[in-house]
């Protein structure tokens, strides 16, 4: 009776299985071989691999590592999975904290950004911008989702943003790399270790930055991202993924169209230019003009368009500015 119970339950689940990949894929559904691939027999890209991966954490309410996802992983693979015995990646879980919230938290941050951050950014950058008259019509929170270029970005992006947007807007930022802050791997120093989360604390607290995990964890990401928005923060994201390695606009991450959709606020295109000729020269102080930052009409998505649609909109957007 055991036996056919697991048996049951084990075709459930394949079963439950089969219809999420129905409902990704924009079939019919029906028979799933275990050993059918997703990219070859399922025909899913990586645009849908990632839609697929959001719907099974959704689906599942687990984390899955998205190295273990390609385009050659089996519907049998994905069963293991989800039963917890595929992977041997060990995941770093990601903290989403609330006290970057608070008010004495945000006062302090105000204060450096308007007493530090703006001047320095005047004096050794100050950027020429172009379309800020299109934010105009727009007074709630939007999504900016910009190309990526160094590690100043976001500080460039919020000294040109007008002031309503400025003063509260959340910033994304590596999932992983602020994991690795907050708890370092073994056999770190502790002076290192102590350098690392205080580290992580003052990003927190004077960027209001949040984790935007690149392998797993994207359910939680999004929904913390709406908590922010539902408060009336405006989120800056940068969809590549990572830094641009020569100068040029990369492909952008999925994910990109699905907060875009999940959010429900206008997503504001801006494209960042000059700044990577500026790299290569090493300069610390920029003449006046030498870097553009260039805002986009707003775009009004639904979380019943197409992800990858949604995300191809997003990319041309910027890549047009």
């Amino acid at each position: 009776m055991k036996a056919r119970a697991e048996g049951r339950t084990v075709a459930g689940e394949h079963d439950a299985l089969a219809d999420v990949l129905a409902r990704v894929s924009g079939s019919r559904g029906g028979a799933v071989e275990s050993g059918a691939t997703l990219g070859g027999d399922l025909g899913l890209d990586s645009l849908a691999r990632v839609e697929l991966l959001s719907a099974l954490e959704d689906r599942y309410q687990v984390d899955i590592d998205e190295s273990a996802f390609t385009s050659a992983t089996t519907v049998g693979d994905l069963e293991k999975l989800l039963g917890g015995s595929a992977t041997d990646t060990e995941l770093q879980p990601h903290t989403y904290p609330r006290w970057p919230q608070w008010w004495w938290v945000r006062t302090i941050r105000l204060a450096v950004l308007y007493g530090v951050m703006l001047p320095v950014a005047f004096f050794m950058c100050r950027c020429a911008v172009r379309g800020r008259g299109r934010l105009e019509s727009t007074s709630g929170p939007v999504v900016f989702m910009s190309n990526h270029v160094v590690r100043t970005d976001a500080g460039l992006i919020l000294s040109v943003l007008p002031g309503r947007f400025r003063r509260n807007v959340a910033i994304a930022m590596s999932g992983e790399m602020l994991a690795g802050w907050l708890r370092p791997p073994a056999g770190t120093g502790w002076i290192e270790r102590l350098r690392l989360r205080a580290q992580y604390v003052l990003v927190l607290a004077l960027f209001n930055v949040f984790p935007l995990p690149q392998r797993t964890g994207f359910r939680k990401s999004f929904a913390y991202a709406g908590e922010l928005v539902e408060r009336g923060s405006s989120v800056l994201v940068f969809p590549e993924g990572a830094r641009t390695p020569d100068g040029a606009i990369h492909e952008f991450r999925a994910g990109a169209g699905i907060l875009a959709a999940e959010l429900g606020v206008p997503v504001v295109p801006v494209r960042i230019d000059g700044l990577y000729a500026v790299k290569l020269t090493g300069r610390k102080f920029v003449r006046p003009g030498a870097v553009t930052i260039s805002f986009g009409e707003p775009l009004e998505f639904d979380v019943s368009d197409d992800v990858s649609e949604t995300t191809s909109v997003i990319e041309t957007a910027v890549r047009s500015l």
